[in-house]
């Protein structure tokens, strides 16, 4: 059992097969010229006495390295998840190391190498970067670390890590990169504009000495004439108003744009929004839908929201079917009573597409304060910008641009009857709908 154990951690690199076919054509050249028969001999009993040397040296430390994988405890879905390994060298001497991790099968990555050189008696850690694309499970494997000596001949392999699942949840890198977005008043550098208010839904707060930039229309002027100084009344946005993000999880969210789904692209961007929201004090809620509703979180504005809505949207799947509009509305007019912002994350290719499911559009937007928000083909903007070379390439052309048109239809059809839209790239989606629901709070229309 032990000579087993000890085989099945040796390996022979390259360089002793390379060193090998070079004494057999010594060998060869030996049966024209007989004078170099002595000479590949003495090669070839040096080749065996290299290779048990260097064998003794990389086996005779029982210890020879230790290794260590540093991971998040979850994957952020979308984004580059940083993998540490770290490994300590034991030995006297410096050494070369080939580590090769077990990735989980769905990156699909099979030739996973890393090559370096590690001084004796050191650490060093190595950096490489993961982007999941799809939320659930990823099960790790061995970390494999194979180790040579300055000879080169042969490798001694170390297994660490021993099997490890990490589960891939929605974006929380997103998360943390706009979470000081609902307070920061300089959102320039996002891309956030400022929204002039055009009407007031606000609670009194109180009364203030004026400073330059108040708003002289609400200059108090009994508490100017009392203390013979101007004094403006402060108000405060109204509070504790109801948001849901409701996603579709049809099959038209399934389009991938960069790996990422749709209907992923639409997950990360609830997860952000929610966070927004709870820090402008609203409420957050969130639901699902396609043949029935699903995944229904009531909107309020606890400290646990943030979680359940997070678990909630890591248990979304998509079942490819189409989409019931019906049931969606049955569903809000059921369980939402009073009024609320409702960011629909769908997608409509045509006209006639968004023509099956207006009746129920309008009929929720009667209610509530609707936003329909669905994408660019970012496919077919790159086949717009690109150059025609023949005649297929003009026709294809000429029907993307179409299709592309189409889609400025869609938002002028949504705001014939009074319909909220978004119409943005998957990639800017988190921020363009963050960006709709500021305008929407600072203009008081809710």
């Amino acid at each position: 059992m032990g000579a087993l154990h000890f085989f099945r951690r040796l390996y022979i690199n390259h360089r002793f097969f390379f060193m090998l076919m070079g004494m057999m054509l010594v060998f060869i050249c030996a049966f024209i010229f007989p004078f170099l028969f002595d000479a590949a001999r003495f090669l070839f009993f040096a080749l065996l006495f290299i290779l048990a040397l260097d064998t003794l040296i990389v086996f005779v430390v029982g210890k020879g390295i230790d290794a260590t994988r540093a991971m998040p405890e979850k994957l952020s879905n979308g984004d580059e998840n940083p993998i540490t390994v770290t490994i300590r060298n034991f030995y006297t001497f410096p050494i070369r190391v080939r580590i090769i991790d077990e990735i989980p099968f769905q990156f699909q990555i099979r030739n996973f190498n890393i090559e370096k050189k590690i001084a004796a008696s050191s650490e060093k850690q190595f950096t490489y970067q993961l982007r999941p694309v799809e939320r659930g499970e990823y099960s790790f494997g061995n970390l494999n670390v194979y180790v040579s000596s300055p000879l080169g001949i042969v490798s001694r392999r170390f297994t660490f890590e021993k099997g490890r699942i990490v589960p891939a949840y929605p974006s929380y890198v997103q998360l943390r990169k706009y979470d000081l977005m609902a307070f920061s008043n300089n959102l320039f550098q996002y891309g956030v504009k400022k929204i002039r208010r055009i009407g007031h839904s606000m609670e009194f707060e109180q009364i203030k000495e004026y400073t330059q930039g108040d708003d002289i229309r609400t200059l108090n002027w009994k508490a100017t004439a009392k203390k013979n100084a101007l004094m403006v009344n402060q108000f405060q946005d109204e509070k504790s108003q109801s948001v849901y993000m409701a996603i579709d999880k049809g099959r038209v969210m399934k389009m991938p744009f960069n790996g990422l789904s749709l209907l992923d692209y639409a997950i990360n961007a609830t997860l952000v929004l929610s966070n927004v929201i709870l820090k402008k004090h609203d409420k957050a809620g969130m639901l699902t839908f396609s043949k029935k509703v699903e995944n229904r979180v009531v909107a309020e504005k606890r400290s646990s929201q943030m979680e359940k809505i997070l678990e909630s949207l890591y248990n979304v799947k998509t079942d490819f079917f189409e989409s019931d509009y019906s049931r969606l509305y049955a569903d809000i007019r059921k369980n939402i009573s009073h009024r609320s912002l409702i960011l629909l994350y769908t997608n409509f290719e045509s006209l006639d597409g968004l023509h099956r499911q207006l009746p129920y559009l309008k009929a929720i937007s009667k209610s509530h304060l609707l936003v329909v928000i669905f994408f660019n083909n970012t496919e077919l903007d790159a086949m717009i910008r690109q150059k025609s070379e023949n005649i297929r390439q003009v026709y294809d052309k000429a029907i993307a641009e179409k299709f592309a048109f189409e889609k400025r239809l869609i938002v002028n059809e949504l705001r014939k009857y009074g319909i909220h839209s978004v119409l943005t790239r998957p990639e800017n989606l988190t921020l363009d709908t963050i960006n709709k629901y500021l305008e929407i709070k600072a203009r008081g229309i809710l």
